[in-house]
């Protein structure tokens, strides 16, 4: 959010792919992924976007109140006590996975720490929000606050003093996300994954859904009869070295 000198605000919302550099004054935006560039005294804020599908939006708003009505209305996971966040889940009927990342009930919950909070919280991802025992959702709750609070202090040690030039959605001590068939460092078990749109989804079977395996929509139809259901058929069916 930018505050403009007569009361004009800028909105900025960076989406998947949006990026902010900070570079020398007087800076030249870059060729065919420059978007915008902010001149300050002492340097230019560029915005950028690699991505042939561009969401990033600025938003150009008379005043605060213009500001508020962008609120899409969900609560603050690390500002609310275990009932707020139980009232603001119980909303909607959803999966836990679209309850996290719905901006409607929480706010600032992206695709990859819902994968991380609900692998904490040791949840499946598709467990919907009314089946959930009060158990559970303080155990959700707990893991929506640790996982946030951990990897925001983490992502502020990593950058130091410098500005946060390298932002990704994929970190090297990720439990789940990102790590599609590497080993759970709870259990050992190879980390799954659903592909839906333009997004992945991962989750470990063995600690998140009882050993089940969650259908991939493109596999699952490709292989029919022949998709594992369990993390000991997937096992079984796995080639053993030197085989073919």
């Amino acid at each position: 959010m930018f505050a403009l000198e007569g009361g004009l605000r800028l909105a900025l919302h960076l989406m998947i792919s949006g990026r902010l550099h900070w570079r020398a004054p007087s800076a030249v935006l870059p060729k065919r992924v420059g978007l915008a560039a902010f001149d300050f005294e002492h340097g230019t804020l560029l915005l950028t976007e690699k991505s042939t599908h561009q969401r990033a939006g600025l938003h150009v708003l008379a005043d605060d109140a213009a500001v508020a009505r962008l609120d899409a209305g969900g609560v603050e996971p690390l500002g609310v006590d275990t009932s707020g966040f139980a009232a603001a889940i119980a909303r909607e009927d959803h999966t836990l996975k679209r309850a996290l990342t719905d901006p409607r009930l929480l706010s600032g919950i992206g695709n990859a720490y819902s994968d991380e909070i609900l692998h904490r919280a040791r949840l499946s991802p598709f467990k919907r929000t009314p089946s959930l025992s009060p158990e559970e959702i303080t155990r959700l709750h707990q893991a929506a606050v640790s996982v946030l609070v951990e990897w925001t202090e983490r992502l502020r040690a990593l950058a130091g003093d410098r500005f946060p030039d390298r932002v990704t959605a994929f970190q090297d001590g990720f439990a789940v996300h990102g790590r599609y068939g590497k080993p759970c460092p709870v259990c050992g078990a190879p980390v799954q994954r659903v592909v839906y749109a333009e997004n992945e989804m991962n989750y470990c079977a063995r600690c998140q859904t009882a050993g089940r395996l969650l259908a991939d929509r493109a596999l699952s139809r490709l292989l029919r009869d022949d998709w594992p259901r369990t993390i000991e058929e997937l096992e079984e069916r796995r080639v053993p070295p030197g085989r073919s």
